[in-house]
């Protein structure tokens, strides 16, 4: 694996209600909890050659805090805005105020839900967008973004 990404860092940002995961809705959610997701992506992330770092909060305040400092740290974001995902310019705003590249994910899909949930305010500006494959839209965001950083990376250097 080339020096140059022994180490990259990934932000994982977990929004509002997530910290419920195994617990609510296990129909549309699944039954795993946030804490067996953190465990799993921490592994992917391992077998990648990266790191990664997550942080859940129901607070819009307390995810944009974490952008800011994060943003000085890591390469990109991977991110489950939940609920703000459909109603947060801020979140928008910081994640490309800090100039990181993201990857918006869903457990479910948004768009066989209901109405509201298939506008998301993120979406334009990531770098993809993976839903509706439960945990692993969190493993392929993770893998897709580390793929996306390294040949954005071979690109500058060739």
């Amino acid at each position: 694996m080339a020096k140059e990404f022994e180490t990259l860092e990934i932000g994982v940002l977990h929004g509002p209600n997530l910290n419920l995961l195994g617990r609510r809705e296990p129909e549309i959610y699944g039954r795993m909890t946030l804490e067996a997701i953190d465990m799993r992506l921490a592994a992917v992330a391992e077998q990648l050659g990266v790191r990664v770092r997550s942080f859940q909060s129901n607070s819009e305040g307390a995810l944009l805090d974490r952008i800011h400092e994060w943003g000085q740290v890591v390469a990109g974001f991977v991110i489950n805005a939940g609920a703000y995902t459909h109603t947060s310019i801020a979140l928008l705003d910081a994640l490309t105020g800090v100039g990181r590249p993201y990857v918006e994910v869903h457990l479910s899909n948004v768009h066989a839900r209901e109405e509201f949930r298939h506008r998301s305010l993120l979406a334009p500006r990531a770098v993809g967008l993976v839903a509706g494959f439960g945990v692993e839209s969190y493993v392929l965001g993770l893998e897709g973004l580390v793929r996306w950083l390294r040949r954005r990376e071979s690109e500058i250097v060739d």
